[in-house]
């Protein structure tokens, strides 16, 4: 029996008291800070409709490129067998809101990366959501016995078929955008009969959140052009268009991600008007749809689409998407700005990523934004003091360094930001958000 030779069966921890309260108290403070708004012309709050999901119509798959692309859930491995070391990795589900077929009454469709079953339980949610008597029902997982093509990711535990249990293929466009919008890298609406979706390799997976440009990235500043990987904190930087033609200024108060040596994989857009933007695959693009700006992931935009630019000759304008292609390079570089927008290779984006929501992320980091505030004052203040009281010139800066301190602790070693790392341990026993 499968079961008996898994090695281990895992599952995500749910309700610690610290978090529950902690998830609390922060749900509560978003109700403060108010978002702003990211288009060029006048600024100001916008109360924002909810997105209507549209089901995905038979042979759509999403991404629109091949399963085995690096865009999607990436190239096929060896094929996984019972005595096999790497048999180990995989985990059992026992969620009780699955139907798990099991035809073969081995207990493979069980069977499945850890990824693949984040991903499901987080679909099987979805699914009693939207129709609360039925649930989510896998009708192939694993696959042991050699009856998928040569390639296939059933034999790595990385697919799975499913369809709802009460097998109505009237759900099935709708069960499919539920699988999309539940994270998995690749969902084909392949058959009338059931969906079929597959995840990345475990492998492939950064350990930490990243939605970060290139260090090559060119920002506009009050100095000039600059690199990402030159820009310091306090410096000003282009993150937003007005509407008569100029841009806007922000400072950058922290780096949300800063490292130099990790590799990941980036999507670069070119534009008609001669742009090419470099950045991360889940970093939040601002797409331009009936002259409103909608946030966007990069890997989702598509050629034709709309992004609000500069070209060089320095005209602000709409351009339109012209190719896009997903490269493999190293360094990533994450700049957090006052206003939460961002001039990245002359083309407007959001500095935030992995939540499709601007509005409401930047509302989560209104306390990253206040915290510089106060510490800007703190300087401010002891600055004042010592040309008051000619207090020696050493005292004001060891007190802005520790007044700047919390703001960029872990990012000499090339990690997260504090901040985002809490989020994370916050959010992670209800929202798979952070892998």
């Amino acid at each position: 029996m499968v079961q008996l030779e898994a090695h281990r069966i895992c599952g995500r921890p749910y309700g610690h008291c610290k978090q529950q309260l902690l998830f609390l108290a922060l749900c509560l403070s978003l109700v403060c800070p108010g978002a702003y708004t990211c288009s060029p012309g006048r600024s100001g709050a916008r109360r924002r409709s909810i997105r209507k999901l549209t089901p995905l119509v038979f042979k759509q798959h999403m991404p629109n490129i091949p399963e085995n692309s690096l865009g999607a859930s990436g190239p096929s491995e060896d094929r996984v067998r019972r005595d096999d070391a790497r048999f180990k990795e995989l985990v059992l589900n026992y969620n009780p809101e699955i139907v798990f077929k099991d035809k073969r009454g081995n207990g493979a469709d069980r069977v499945m990366t850890q990824r693949c079953k984040e991903k499901l339980d987080n679909l099987a949610i979805s699914v009693m959501n939207q129709w609360p008597s039925v649930r989510l029902r896998v009708t192939e997982g694993f696959d042991e016995d050699g009856f998928h093509a040569p390639q296939s990711l059933h034999y790595s535990g990385r697919a799975v078929d499913i369809t709802t249990s009460d097998r109505d293929p009237s759900k099935y466009g709708m069960l499919a955008r539920l699988a999309v919008e539940a994270g998995f890298d690749w969902v084909y609406f392949e058959s009338r009969s059931h969906i079929h979706c597959s995840v990345k390799k475990e492998a492939a997976i950064p350990s930490k959140n990243i939605g970060c440009f290139h260090g090559s990235s060119i920002i506009l500043t009050k100095k000039g052009p600059m690199q990402m990987k030159d820009l310091k904190e306090g410096d000003e930087v282009a993150s937003n268009f007005l509407q008569n033609g100029q841009l806007s200024y922000s400072k950058v108060i922290a780096y949300l991600h800063k490292d130099s040596n990790m590799e990941a994989v980036f999507v670069q857009l070119q534009t008609d008007s001669g742009n090419t933007l470099t950045l991360t695959q889940r970093h939040l693009v601002f797409k331009w749809i009936n002259q409103t700006p909608e946030a966007t992931y990069a890997i989702m935009l598509r050629k034709g689409d709309s992004v609000y630019s500069t070209s060089v000759a320095g005209e602000n304008k709409l351009s339109v998407i012209t190719n896009i292609t997903l490269m493999v390079m190293k360094g990533v570089y994450a700049p957090l700005t006052e206003s939460g927008t961002i001039v990245v290779d002359r083309v407007l984006v959001s500095c935030y990523a992995e939540i499709a929501s601007h509005e409401l992320v930047h509302a989560a980091f209104f306390p990253v934004r206040f915290l510089h505030v106060i510490s800007s004052l703190a300087i401010s203040f002891y600055s004042e003091v010592q040309d008051y009281l000619d207090i020696s010139s050493y005292m004001p800066s060891y007190l802005a360094k520790i007044a700047g301190y919390p703001l960029t602790m872990v990012l000499e070693k090339g990690e997260l930001h504090w901040y985002p790392r809490i989020l994370c341990w916050i959010f992670s026993p209800y929202f798979i958000v952070c892998e």
